[in-house]
């Protein structure tokens, strides 16, 4: 089984197949469809041979579909039927519940995706439960005005940096994790981390990807393999928003 993970972003789509070693990419914004997306993805990938595909998507993912327009892009990704489009099985998890399968090590594990704006995932009991954290209220806007693109545009490095600290600050004192990894594009930003943080790397997207292809056996066993600190795990529930 050949795999092609695909990692939407606001400002580009990245992608690598299992077996290759360098990912490629192009730019997305906020004019990008869906169907726009599957053809850049297909032309970009055509020397590569694939017979899965793993779309990580910028929002809440229910059942293998998406169920709210993406706030970075273009409309109409709801209704899209990607493995028609794609021509291959496809599953659709939030990009956040994808980089953070891919990062997690065990126990209970908060995931902060630092990008155009803040993805949030937990794993918990099993369970990988993507969250809309970077939405809920922030001084005079939301935590994903403070901490994602457009506060560090606005705001320059120090004071997002700042901003980071006191947003991770009050999630890890609310959700109580045993792990925090903070990933995303802009977590390489970050001068300092903050206490009980680990850096993740985006590559883990790509990590995520290729893991909820491989064998059932149950949520818990495949956490249960991951603590152990084993390569394998299982395919985890669909995602929930």
């Amino acid at each position: 089984m050949k795999i092609l993970a695909v990692d939407v972003g606001g400002t580009h789509v990245k992608i690598l197949a299992s077996g290759q070693s360098e990912r490629r990419e192009f730019e997305s914004g906020p004019t990008l469809t869906a169907a726009a997306m599957v053809e850049q993805v297909k032309a970009l990938a055509a020397d590569w041979a694939y017979d899965r595909v793993t779309v990580g998507y910028p929002g809440p993912v229910l059942h293998n579909r998406p169920v709210a327009e993406p706030h970075n892009l273009s409309s109409g990704w709801v209704a899209f039927d990607f493995a028609d489009a794609f021509g291959q099985p496809v599953k659709v998890m939030n990009d956040a519940a994808m980089q953070a399968l891919g990062s997690y090590r065990g126990g209970k594990m908060l995931f902060l995706g630092l990008g155009t704006g803040l993805g949030s995932t937990m794993i918990v009991a099993g369970q990988i439960e993507p969250m809309e954290l970077g939405h809920l209220p922030y001084r005079k806007g939301t935590y994903e005005d403070y901490v994602g693109l457009r506060g560090l545009q606005r705001h320059g490095k120090k004071k997002w940096r700042a901003f980071v600290a006191d947003v991770v600050e009050r999630l890890v004192a609310a959700l109580e994790p045993d792990d925090v990894v903070l990933g995303g594009g802009n977590a390489k930003r970050l001068t300092e981390l903050p206490a009980g943080c680990r850096l993740g790397d985006n590559a883990n997207a790509f990590v995520g990807g290729f893991r909820v292809w491989e064998p059932k056996t149950g949520p818990q066993a495949a956490l249960a393999t991951l603590a152990d600190e084993s390569p394998s795990t299982s395919e985890l529930q669909s995602p929930r928003p």
